[in-house]
């Protein structure tokens, strides 16, 4: 049972044990004056189990910040399984690196860095196909990201998106701004869209996945 100050999300991130390795991601993040924007625990454990179930070999991440979601997708590739991501800012993509290699995971990501819409149209430019993909950047491009997820998705890929809630922002009927309305498109699609199997989960700030048909 919860106490009336504890959330429930709170109360499962205490039933696990520090996770060192995250939790010098975060101290680098912090230290290098970055917002921390990163995926929550219990949604990193699920990105972990969700790449492992899935058998995924490749997986394209969308925003790098400071490697903490690329451990987590690492942590449940393949042996041989690359992940391609994507980071507007160089010095990110330069911090999340390092932080994947001393993680262990140096040699299985690969950074491609600027708009991530430029990236995502030469990755489709090269007919290159993914099993596994993680949105988590500029939330007014979320739903582009989506049409080109599902474009360069394989059959049976997975999709996930962060921040579907923006912070209560997206329940919110008196607000209206681009992000916000970016955002409850990407939801709505995710739930709509006749290409995929989604479900969407209400915990933390909000995650999005769908399966492609």
């Amino acid at each position: 049972m919860t106490t009336p100050e504890q959330s429930p999300e709170q109360y499962s991130e205490d039933l696990y044990p520090a996770d060192d390795t995250l939790t010098r991601v975060k101290e680098s993040i912090a230290a290098a004056g970055i917002r921390d924007v990163s995926i929550a625990p219990g949604y990193g454990r699920l990105l972990t189990m969700l790449v492992q179930m899935s058998g995924a070999s490749r997986v394209l991440e969308i925003g790098a910040l400071g490697g903490y979601s690329g451990i987590c997708l690492a942590r449940g590739l393949t042996q041989n399984g690359e992940i391609v991501s994507l980071e507007l800012k160089q010095e990110n993509a330069d911090l999340a690196g390092r932080n994947m290699s001393e993680a262990g995971y140096g040699g299985q990501v690969r950074y491609m860095v600027g708009p991530a819409l430029d990236s995502l149209e030469a990755l489709h430019a090269e007919g290159e196909k993914f099993d596994f993909f993680f949105i988590d950047a500029d939330k007014e491009n979320y739903p582009n990201y989506l049409e080109y997820a599902i474009r360069l998705a394989r059959p049976g890929a997975v999709i996930a998106g962060d921040n579907t809630l923006l912070r209560g922002r997206t329940l919110d009927s008196d607000k209206n701004g681009p992000s916000v309305q970016a955002m409850r498109k990407f939801n709505e699609t995710i739930a709509q869209d006749e290409r995929l199997i989604s479900t969407f989960i209400p915990a933390y700030d909000g995650l999005a996945l769908a399966l492609v048909k």
